[in-house]
């Protein structure tokens, strides 16, 4: 019953304060979302018994409605529970826009595809998505933020500034337990660790294979210029590593025989001032051909030692990462993130928000909906997003929705007499060019 209570309350508060202008479309446009059949094109979802207005108000609500898109981030995050240590998944994806000529600011992105010769380039919009992971092993990742990534910006650059906005919100400065952000091989750097190094969370993130590090400096000998950088560590080096600061062997259900082992107080070249550990992780230590080794790298909270953390810890954790992929999948799949086709870059950012609500309401609702599996499915004891947004319905006939009903406005005057038709200005894809490293 508390649940369900919850579940009201997030409808309500979501229609009061983040839907601003048109907020009574907008509102049944999400539940259409979620009680629709699957769909081939956007305006289908006006024929959802949820969406009791004409399909242009389907393009309505999107084109002239208003959002406040700061507002739902600290919402999302205060339905995160404040107790033990809670873990953030960041990672990026693309919605490509290949043939949308018309529309502004495409770049191009990587999308990972399974064709066998390529194919993971895409003409497209990146957005950076950092999301909750309650619990390791599922495919449950609801959203805390997602923005768009401009031809200004880098991936690494909105990736800080929401981590810092997720670590500034009330409920995490109320907090005395850990939080941690994982995240994969692009952030890994000194461009993301750096500027969160001041912040309440830590990170975990990949490393590439062919980095070289530094140690301390030691002391000061006393004479000449002090020294910035210590001994070399260079992960493709096995000699100029040393004895390892803690080693651990385990055995895991998906990664067979693990042996991780970690070197503390080291740092990057570029900046010498955010020290971080390193852990070497080597999997399937019991085949005759074991797994290719990677690398991790770990900077705890300003409050923490290095060494304070556990190595099967970090290593459990580091595992929390992976459900945002298929929860990205999911949004993309089943709710139809990526399938309207708009021709303003505003358009597609306030089609972002339904999707982020749809997706936090499935998540609210996922112990109170029983499981009605198709003929050919087997039983789930713990549903997944699929499962539950399919035995939905029967849910949502109690809730009851805050819109108001539609009214009669009469007939559209349609196109002015006089009024000129211009051609849509054509824009060119952005091209991101990497920036040279200074000579040393």
């Amino acid at each position: 019953m508390e649940q369900f209570t919850k579940l009201i309350e997030f409808r309500q508060a979501v229609y009061d304060r983040g839907l601003t202008r048109a907020r009574d479309a907008q509102f049944e446009l999400v539940d259409a979302l979620l009680l629709s059949p699957p769909i081939r094109s956007f305006p289908e979802l006006s024929l959802s018994p949820a969406f009791r207005r004409k399909w242009s108000s389907a393009y309505a609500a999107i084109e002239e409605g208003q959002q406040d898109q700061k507002w739902p981030e600290g919402y999302f995050a205060r339905q995160i529970p404040k107790g033990g240590p809670q873990v953030f998944s960041l990672d990026g994806t693309a919605w490509p826009h290949p043939a949308a000529k018309t529309l502004a600011d495409r770049q191009y992105v990587y999308s990972p595809t399974p064709a066998v010769d390529g194919g993971s380039i895409v003409v497209g919009h990146p957005h950076s998505m950092p999301a909750w992971v309650p619990e390791r092993g599922s495919s449950w990742a609801p959203p805390v933020s997602v923005r768009r990534i401009t031809g200004r910006q880098t991936e690494v650059e909105v990736g800080v500034a929401q981590v810092k906005h997720l670590c500034h919100c009330r409920w995490a400065e109320m907090a005395k337990w850990l939080h941690l952000i994982v995240a994969d091989g692009k952030y890994g750097n000194h461009h993301f660790l750096g500027p969160l190094k001041d912040e309440p969370c830590g990170i975990l993130a990949r490393l590439r294979r062919d980095r070289v590090l530094y140690g301390e400096p030691g002391p000061y000998s006393g004479c000449g210029r002090p020294r910035v950088h210590g001994d070399r560590f260079a992960f493709k080096e096995p000699e100029s590593w040393g004895d390892p600061d803690a080693a651990l062997e385990l055995e895991d259900e998906c990664w067979g025989k693990v042996r991780l082992r970690r070197w503390d107080n080291l740092h990057a070249r570029q900046d010498a001032d955010t020290p971080f550990s390193v852990i070497l992780v080597e999997t399937h230590l019991e085949r005759e051909k074991p797994s290719s080794p990677f690398w991790m790298c770990y900077r705890p909270p300003p409050e923490q030692a290095p060494g304070d953390q556990r190595l099967v810890d970090l290593w459990y954790w580091y595992q929390y990462r992976r459900p945002v992929e298929p929860g990205i999948r999911f949004r993309k799949q089943y709710l139809y993130w990526t399938l309207p086709r708009f021709q303003e870059p505003e358009r597609c950012d306030r089609r972002t928000m339904p999707v982020n609500l749809a997706q936090w309401q499935l998540f609210l609702v996922r112990d109170l909906v029983t499981d009605n599996p198709l003929p050919w499915q087997p039983a789930q004891e713990h549903l997944t997003p699929e499962r539950v947004l399919q035995g939905l319905s029967s849910l949502f006939r109690r809730i009851g929705t805050p819109a108001a009903p539609p009214q009669t406005r009469g007939k559209s005057p349609g196109w002015s007499k006089g009024r000129a038709r211009t051609r849509p200005e054509r824009h060119r894809v952005v091209k991101k060019a990497k920036k040279k490293a200074k000579a040393a």
